[in-house]
Protein backbone atom coordinates (compact mmCIF):
# COMPACT_ATOMS: atom_id res chain seq x y z
CA UNK A 1 0.00 0.00 0.00
CA UNK A 2 2.84 2.17 0.79
CA UNK A 3 4.57 1.61 -2.73
CA UNK A 4 1.15 2.39 -4.46
CA UNK A 5 0.65 5.91 -2.39
CA UNK A 6 4.54 6.83 -3.15
CA UNK A 7 4.17 6.12 -7.11
CA UNK A 8 0.67 7.87 -7.19
CA UNK A 9 2.41 10.83 -5.04
CA UNK A 10 5.25 11.28 -7.73
CA UNK A 11 3.07 11.02 -10.67
CA UNK A 12 1.06 13.30 -9.17
CA UNK A 13 3.48 15.65 -8.79
CA UNK A 14 4.33 15.10 -12.76
CA UNK A 15 1.37 15.19 -14.02
CA UNK A 16 0.75 18.90 -12.05
CA UNK A 17 3.85 19.76 -13.42
CA UNK A 18 3.12 18.94 -16.91
CA UNK A 19 -0.40 20.10 -16.92
CA UNK A 20 -2.79 22.89 -19.26
CA UNK A 21 -1.43 25.29 -17.12
CA UNK A 22 1.28 25.83 -18.78
CA UNK A 23 -0.06 28.28 -20.70
CA UNK A 24 -0.19 30.29 -18.24
CA UNK A 25 3.12 29.67 -16.11
CA UNK A 26 5.86 29.97 -17.18
CA UNK A 27 7.34 26.27 -18.08
CA UNK A 28 11.11 25.09 -17.26
CA UNK A 29 13.05 22.13 -16.69
CA UNK A 30 14.03 23.44 -13.79
CA UNK A 31 10.69 24.07 -12.24
CA UNK A 32 10.00 20.24 -12.87
CA UNK A 33 13.34 19.00 -11.88
CA UNK A 34 12.92 20.06 -8.05
CA UNK A 35 9.63 18.31 -8.40
CA UNK A 36 10.49 14.97 -9.43
CA UNK A 37 12.85 12.34 -8.26
CA UNK A 38 16.55 12.77 -9.07
CA UNK A 39 16.68 9.72 -11.45
CA UNK A 40 13.66 7.83 -13.04
CA UNK A 41 13.50 4.11 -14.47
CA UNK A 42 12.87 3.93 -18.25
CA UNK A 43 12.53 0.58 -20.44
CA UNK A 44 13.60 0.01 -23.83
CA UNK A 45 10.57 -2.46 -25.77
CA UNK A 46 12.91 -4.42 -28.98
CA UNK A 47 12.11 -6.55 -31.53
CA UNK A 48 13.58 -10.09 -30.56
CA UNK A 49 13.73 -11.57 -34.25
CA UNK A 50 16.51 -13.75 -35.14
CA UNK A 51 19.83 -11.49 -35.66
CA UNK A 52 18.54 -8.82 -33.68
CA UNK A 53 20.15 -10.32 -30.45
CA UNK A 54 17.37 -8.63 -28.42
CA UNK A 55 16.26 -10.25 -25.77
CA UNK A 56 13.16 -9.16 -24.31
CA UNK A 57 12.57 -5.51 -22.34
CA UNK A 58 15.75 -3.41 -21.39
CA UNK A 59 15.94 -1.42 -18.62
CA UNK A 60 18.05 1.53 -17.75
CA UNK A 61 18.27 4.89 -14.69
CA UNK A 62 17.45 8.85 -16.59
CA UNK A 63 19.31 11.36 -14.64
CA UNK A 64 16.64 13.97 -15.51
CA UNK A 65 19.24 16.76 -14.31
CA UNK A 66 22.19 15.72 -16.07
CA UNK A 67 20.19 13.85 -19.27
CA UNK A 68 22.56 10.73 -18.53
CA UNK A 69 21.37 6.69 -18.49
CA UNK A 70 22.59 3.77 -17.08
CA UNK A 71 24.05 0.83 -19.31
CA UNK A 72 20.92 -1.04 -20.05
CA UNK A 73 20.22 -4.43 -18.11
CA UNK A 74 17.80 -7.11 -19.58
CA UNK A 75 14.39 -6.62 -17.10
CA UNK A 76 12.43 -9.56 -18.67
CA UNK A 77 12.54 -12.44 -21.49
CA UNK A 78 9.52 -11.76 -23.98
CA UNK A 79 9.14 -12.64 -27.47
CA UNK A 80 8.84 -8.39 -30.10
CA UNK A 81 7.47 -6.28 -26.64
CA UNK A 82 7.19 -3.92 -29.57
CA UNK A 83 5.08 -1.20 -27.22
CA UNK A 84 4.95 -0.61 -23.83
CA UNK A 85 2.92 1.61 -21.39
CA UNK A 86 2.37 2.27 -17.99
CA UNK A 87 -0.38 1.70 -14.95
CA UNK A 88 -1.05 5.13 -13.66
CA UNK A 89 -1.18 4.24 -10.29
CA UNK A 90 0.67 1.17 -9.60
CA UNK A 91 4.01 -0.31 -10.41
CA UNK A 92 2.90 -1.97 -13.39
CA UNK A 93 4.00 -2.07 -16.97
CA UNK A 94 2.50 -3.92 -19.88
CA UNK A 95 3.59 -5.37 -23.37
CA UNK A 96 2.26 -6.23 -26.35
CA UNK A 97 3.56 -9.49 -27.75
CA UNK A 98 3.85 -8.57 -31.55
CA UNK A 99 3.59 -11.96 -32.68
CA UNK A 100 0.92 -14.04 -35.75
CA UNK A 101 -2.39 -14.28 -34.33
CA UNK A 102 -2.51 -17.45 -32.33
CA UNK A 103 0.71 -16.21 -30.14
CA UNK A 104 -0.19 -12.74 -29.97
CA UNK A 105 -0.18 -11.61 -26.05
CA UNK A 106 -0.92 -8.60 -23.67
CA UNK A 107 1.01 -8.80 -21.26
CA UNK A 108 1.24 -7.37 -17.26
CA UNK A 109 4.74 -7.05 -15.74
CA UNK A 110 5.15 -6.42 -11.51
CA UNK A 111 7.77 -3.50 -11.24
CA UNK A 112 10.45 -4.00 -8.89
CA UNK A 113 10.88 -0.21 -8.44
CA UNK A 114 14.74 -0.69 -7.02
CA UNK A 115 16.03 -1.99 -9.98
CA UNK A 116 13.52 -2.21 -12.41
CA UNK A 117 13.34 -5.61 -12.93
CA UNK A 118 9.22 -6.83 -14.26
CA UNK A 119 8.47 -9.93 -12.58
CA UNK A 120 4.95 -11.42 -15.15
CA UNK A 121 1.87 -11.04 -13.50
CA UNK A 122 -0.63 -12.45 -16.36
CA UNK A 123 -1.41 -12.50 -19.96
CA UNK A 124 -4.27 -12.23 -22.12
CA UNK A 125 -4.76 -12.50 -25.85
CA UNK A 126 -4.89 -9.67 -27.85
CA UNK A 127 -7.94 -11.38 -29.20
CA UNK A 128 -5.98 -10.07 -33.35
CA UNK A 129 -2.79 -10.38 -35.20
CA UNK A 130 0.16 -8.65 -35.01
CA UNK A 131 -0.54 -6.09 -32.22
CA UNK A 132 1.63 -3.02 -32.09
CA UNK A 133 0.49 -0.69 -29.82
CA UNK A 134 -1.24 -0.43 -26.42
CA UNK A 135 -2.43 2.84 -24.14
CA UNK A 136 -3.62 2.47 -20.21
CA UNK A 137 -7.16 4.91 -19.83
CA UNK A 138 -6.06 7.69 -17.07
CA UNK A 139 -8.37 5.40 -14.57
CA UNK A 140 -6.07 2.59 -14.81
CA UNK A 141 -9.60 0.42 -15.68
CA UNK A 142 -8.60 -0.67 -19.12
CA UNK A 143 -6.03 -0.97 -21.25
CA UNK A 144 -6.37 -0.56 -25.32
CA UNK A 145 -4.29 -1.99 -27.88
CA UNK A 146 -4.18 -2.12 -32.02
CA UNK A 147 -3.66 -5.56 -33.56
CA UNK A 148 -1.93 -3.87 -36.79
CA UNK A 149 -1.93 -7.65 -38.58
CA UNK A 150 -5.79 -8.37 -38.79
CA UNK A 151 -7.40 -4.33 -38.34
CA UNK A 152 -8.44 -4.86 -35.01
CA UNK A 153 -8.81 -2.91 -31.70
CA UNK A 154 -9.01 -4.29 -28.35
CA UNK A 155 -9.92 -3.32 -24.88
CA UNK A 156 -9.08 -5.34 -21.42
CA UNK A 157 -10.34 -4.44 -17.91
CA UNK A 158 -7.88 -4.48 -15.44
CA UNK A 159 -8.39 -6.19 -11.78
CA UNK A 160 -7.67 -4.17 -8.94
CA UNK A 161 -3.88 -5.38 -8.92
CA UNK A 162 -3.17 -4.25 -12.38
CA UNK A 163 -3.37 -7.72 -13.93
CA UNK A 164 -5.65 -8.20 -17.12
CA UNK A 165 -8.91 -9.31 -17.67
CA UNK A 166 -10.02 -11.13 -20.91
CA UNK A 167 -11.94 -9.58 -23.54
CA UNK A 168 -15.89 -8.96 -22.55
CA UNK A 169 -17.59 -10.77 -25.38
CA UNK A 170 -20.52 -9.16 -27.35
CA UNK A 171 -21.25 -6.03 -28.65
CA UNK A 172 -20.66 -3.73 -27.58
CA UNK A 173 -17.78 -5.95 -26.00
CA UNK A 174 -14.11 -5.93 -26.01
CA UNK A 175 -13.28 -6.18 -29.15
CA UNK A 176 -13.58 -4.13 -32.37
CA UNK A 177 -13.15 -5.19 -35.73
CA UNK A 178 -12.37 -2.67 -38.80
CA UNK A 179 -13.00 -2.96 -41.98
CA UNK A 180 -12.48 -1.26 -45.77
CA UNK A 181 -9.56 0.02 -47.85
CA UNK A 182 -7.91 2.61 -49.10
CA UNK A 183 -5.73 3.75 -51.86
CA UNK A 184 -2.43 1.86 -51.86
CA UNK A 185 -3.28 -1.30 -53.12
CA UNK A 186 -0.51 -3.12 -51.07
CA UNK A 187 -0.51 -1.41 -47.75
CA UNK A 188 -4.04 -0.45 -47.70
CA UNK A 189 -6.17 -3.85 -48.97
CA UNK A 190 -7.51 -3.95 -45.81
CA UNK A 191 -7.69 -2.47 -42.34
CA UNK A 192 -4.14 -2.10 -40.28
CA UNK A 193 -5.63 -0.67 -36.87
CA UNK A 194 -1.94 1.18 -35.82
CA UNK A 195 -3.15 2.90 -32.59
CA UNK A 196 -5.82 3.59 -29.83
CA UNK A 197 -5.67 6.30 -27.02
CA UNK A 198 -8.24 7.01 -24.40
CA UNK A 199 -9.44 10.84 -24.95
CA UNK A 200 -12.38 12.98 -23.02
CA UNK A 201 -11.59 11.62 -19.13
CA UNK A 202 -12.07 7.77 -20.74
CA UNK A 203 -15.89 8.54 -22.57
CA UNK A 204 -13.64 7.94 -26.03
CA UNK A 205 -10.98 6.35 -27.53
CA UNK A 206 -9.38 7.24 -30.65
CA UNK A 207 -7.94 4.92 -33.13
CA UNK A 208 -5.76 5.34 -36.01
CA UNK A 209 -6.42 2.77 -38.67
CA UNK A 210 -3.73 3.00 -41.30
CA UNK A 211 -5.26 1.21 -43.78
CA UNK A 212 -8.24 2.86 -43.90
CA UNK A 213 -7.52 6.22 -43.87
CA UNK A 214 -9.50 6.99 -41.10
CA UNK A 215 -9.46 7.66 -37.52
CA UNK A 216 -11.99 5.75 -35.89
CA UNK A 217 -13.30 7.39 -32.54
CA UNK A 218 -15.39 4.44 -30.45
CA UNK A 219 -17.51 5.39 -27.28
CA UNK A 220 -15.57 3.87 -24.38
CA UNK A 221 -16.90 2.33 -20.85
CA UNK A 222 -13.96 1.63 -18.99
CA UNK A 223 -16.59 0.44 -16.05
CA UNK A 224 -17.01 -2.73 -18.67
CA UNK A 225 -14.41 -2.67 -20.33
CA UNK A 226 -16.30 -2.31 -23.85
CA UNK A 227 -15.83 -0.46 -27.06
CA UNK A 228 -18.28 0.91 -29.38
CA UNK A 229 -17.96 2.60 -33.11
CA UNK A 230 -19.09 6.58 -32.54
CA UNK A 231 -17.92 7.52 -35.84
CA UNK A 232 -14.94 7.41 -38.30
CA UNK A 233 -13.36 10.90 -39.68
CA UNK A 234 -11.05 10.57 -42.97
CA UNK A 235 -7.87 12.01 -44.06
CA UNK A 236 -6.63 12.31 -47.76
CA UNK A 237 -6.48 9.77 -49.26
CA UNK A 238 -2.84 7.16 -49.65
CA UNK A 239 -2.23 9.29 -46.06
CA UNK A 240 -2.37 6.19 -43.93
CA UNK A 241 -2.80 7.66 -40.12
CA UNK A 242 -0.76 5.91 -37.68
CA UNK A 243 -0.09 7.72 -34.19
CA UNK A 244 -2.39 9.57 -32.44
CA UNK A 245 -1.01 12.82 -30.25
CA UNK A 246 -4.08 14.85 -27.88
CA UNK A 247 -2.61 18.45 -27.04
CA UNK A 248 -2.59 19.27 -23.08
CA UNK A 249 -5.56 21.10 -23.62
CA UNK A 250 -7.71 18.82 -24.52
CA UNK A 251 -8.48 21.02 -27.96
CA UNK A 252 -6.46 19.54 -30.62
CA UNK A 253 -5.49 16.52 -31.60
CA UNK A 254 -2.62 15.73 -34.37
CA UNK A 255 -2.44 12.63 -36.88
CA UNK A 256 0.82 11.50 -38.38
CA UNK A 257 0.60 10.12 -40.87
CA UNK A 258 3.05 7.30 -42.27
CA UNK A 259 2.56 6.63 -46.30
CA UNK A 260 2.41 10.15 -46.93
CA UNK A 261 4.98 12.23 -44.21
CA UNK A 262 2.42 14.33 -42.85
CA UNK A 263 1.08 15.61 -39.77
CA UNK A 264 -2.44 16.44 -39.66
CA UNK A 265 -4.02 18.96 -37.06
CA UNK A 266 -7.78 18.77 -35.69
CA UNK A 267 -9.96 20.66 -33.54
CA UNK A 268 -11.29 17.93 -31.23
CA UNK A 269 -14.55 18.29 -29.56
CA UNK A 270 -14.23 16.64 -26.34
CA UNK A 271 -18.06 16.36 -25.49
CA UNK A 272 -19.36 15.15 -28.82
CA UNK A 273 -16.32 13.24 -29.73
CA UNK A 274 -15.84 14.69 -32.86
CA UNK A 275 -12.31 15.52 -35.19
CA UNK A 276 -12.77 18.83 -37.69
CA UNK A 277 -9.89 19.32 -39.86
CA UNK A 278 -7.74 22.21 -39.52
CA UNK A 279 -4.83 21.52 -41.80
CA UNK A 280 -2.03 18.98 -42.82
CA UNK A 281 1.56 19.88 -42.85
CA UNK A 282 4.42 17.35 -44.65
CA UNK A 283 7.37 16.18 -41.89
CA UNK A 284 10.26 17.04 -44.09
CA UNK A 285 11.71 20.26 -45.80
CA UNK A 286 10.43 21.17 -49.33
CA UNK A 287 13.91 20.57 -50.80
CA UNK A 288 13.99 16.88 -49.76
CA UNK A 289 12.65 15.98 -53.12
CA UNK A 290 13.37 12.30 -53.26
CA UNK A 291 11.19 10.23 -50.36
CA UNK A 292 11.74 6.86 -51.63
CA UNK A 293 11.53 4.03 -48.98
CA UNK A 294 10.34 7.14 -46.37
CA UNK A 295 8.15 7.16 -43.62
CA UNK A 296 6.87 8.42 -40.71
CA UNK A 297 6.09 6.50 -37.29
CA UNK A 298 5.99 8.53 -33.74
CA UNK A 299 4.06 12.04 -32.95
CA UNK A 300 4.42 13.73 -29.43
CA UNK A 301 2.89 17.04 -27.62
CA UNK A 302 5.49 18.71 -25.54
CA UNK A 303 3.87 18.74 -22.42
CA UNK A 304 4.00 22.63 -21.80
CA UNK A 305 1.35 22.34 -25.51
CA UNK A 306 3.56 24.86 -27.74
CA UNK A 307 5.58 22.46 -29.49
CA UNK A 308 5.41 19.46 -31.52
CA UNK A 309 7.72 16.59 -32.75
CA UNK A 310 7.46 13.99 -35.15
CA UNK A 311 9.75 11.26 -36.28
CA UNK A 312 10.53 10.30 -40.20
CA UNK A 313 12.02 7.06 -40.90
CA UNK A 314 14.17 7.00 -44.01
CA UNK A 315 15.25 11.11 -43.51
CA UNK A 316 16.45 9.75 -39.79
CA UNK A 317 14.92 13.02 -38.22
CA UNK A 318 12.91 14.65 -36.05
CA UNK A 319 10.45 17.54 -37.11
CA UNK A 320 9.64 20.53 -35.31
CA UNK A 321 6.99 22.05 -34.95
CA UNK A 322 5.35 24.87 -33.02
CA UNK A 323 1.81 25.19 -31.95
CA UNK A 324 -0.52 28.41 -31.93
CA UNK A 325 -2.50 28.08 -28.52
CA UNK A 326 -5.53 29.76 -29.66
CA UNK A 327 -5.76 27.92 -33.27
CA UNK A 328 -4.17 24.64 -32.59
CA UNK A 329 -2.46 25.43 -36.27
CA UNK A 330 1.22 24.03 -36.45
CA UNK A 331 3.65 26.00 -37.92
CA UNK A 332 7.12 23.84 -39.46
CA UNK A 333 10.54 25.10 -38.30
CA UNK A 334 12.69 21.96 -39.15
CA UNK A 335 14.06 18.65 -38.81
CA UNK A 336 16.91 17.26 -36.44
CA UNK A 337 18.84 14.59 -37.42
CA UNK A 338 18.70 11.71 -34.70
CA UNK A 339 22.33 10.49 -34.98
CA UNK A 340 20.78 6.85 -35.83
CA UNK A 341 18.75 5.31 -38.07
CA UNK A 342 14.51 4.42 -38.06
CA UNK A 343 13.42 6.57 -35.26
CA UNK A 344 10.07 4.28 -34.70
CA UNK A 345 9.62 5.53 -31.66
CA UNK A 346 10.69 8.81 -29.16
CA UNK A 347 9.72 10.04 -25.89
CA UNK A 348 10.36 13.53 -23.97
CA UNK A 349 10.80 13.17 -20.60
CA UNK A 350 8.42 14.14 -17.58
CA UNK A 351 10.49 17.10 -17.31
CA UNK A 352 9.95 18.20 -20.91
CA UNK A 353 13.51 19.10 -20.80
CA UNK A 354 14.73 16.16 -22.75
CA UNK A 355 13.86 13.87 -26.07
CA UNK A 356 14.89 10.53 -26.37
CA UNK A 357 14.98 9.06 -29.77
CA UNK A 358 14.86 5.19 -30.63
CA UNK A 359 16.98 4.29 -33.80
CA UNK A 360 15.84 0.74 -34.42
CA UNK A 361 18.48 -0.32 -37.09
CA UNK A 362 21.34 1.26 -35.62
CA UNK A 363 20.41 -0.22 -32.23
CA UNK A 364 20.85 3.61 -30.88
CA UNK A 365 18.68 5.34 -27.98
CA UNK A 366 19.61 9.16 -29.14
CA UNK A 367 19.07 12.15 -26.26
CA UNK A 368 18.43 15.98 -27.07
CA UNK A 369 18.31 18.78 -25.11
CA UNK A 370 15.10 20.51 -25.66
CA UNK A 371 15.26 24.60 -26.27
CA UNK A 372 12.49 25.98 -23.81
CA UNK A 373 12.32 29.40 -25.76
CA UNK A 374 12.52 27.64 -29.11
CA UNK A 375 11.31 23.76 -29.09
CA UNK A 376 14.55 23.24 -30.56
CA UNK A 377 16.76 19.84 -30.08
CA UNK A 378 20.38 19.60 -29.52
CA UNK A 379 22.22 16.36 -29.26
CA UNK A 380 23.72 15.92 -26.44
CA UNK A 381 25.65 12.32 -27.26
CA UNK A 382 27.12 10.18 -26.87
CA UNK A 383 24.02 7.59 -28.22
CA UNK A 384 23.27 4.62 -25.58
CA UNK A 385 23.57 1.14 -27.26
CA UNK A 386 20.08 -1.13 -26.85
CA UNK A 387 19.21 -4.02 -29.56
CA UNK A 388 16.52 -3.20 -31.85
CA UNK A 389 14.58 -0.76 -29.88
CA UNK A 390 10.83 0.10 -30.55
CA UNK A 391 9.86 2.30 -27.91
CA UNK A 392 10.64 4.12 -24.44
CA UNK A 393 8.75 3.90 -21.48
CA UNK A 394 9.61 6.21 -18.82
CA UNK A 395 8.77 5.46 -14.48
CA UNK A 396 9.19 7.55 -11.88
CA UNK A 397 11.40 6.35 -9.52
CA UNK A 398 11.50 6.34 -5.32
Amino acid sequence: MQTSIAVSHWRSLAIACLGVSAWLLPYTAETCAAQVPRSRLVWFGTYTNEGTGAGGIYVSRFDPITGQLTAPKLAATTENPSFLALHPTLPVLYAVSEMAANKSQILAWRIDEATGQLALANQQSSAGAGPCYLSVDRSGRVVLAANYGSGSVVCLGLNNDGSLRPVVPGSPGGFLQHAGSSLHKQRQAGPHAHSIDAASEGRFAVACDLGLDQILIHALDPAAATLKLHRAVAVQPGAGPRHFALHPNSRFGYAINELDLTVTAFAWDAQAGTLAHLQTLSTLPAHVADRTGFSTAEIVVHPAGKYLYASNRGHDSIAIYTIDKTSGKLTFVGVEPIHGKSPRHFVIDPSGAFLLAAGQTSDTISLFKIDQATGGLVFTGPVLKVPTPVCICFYPSP
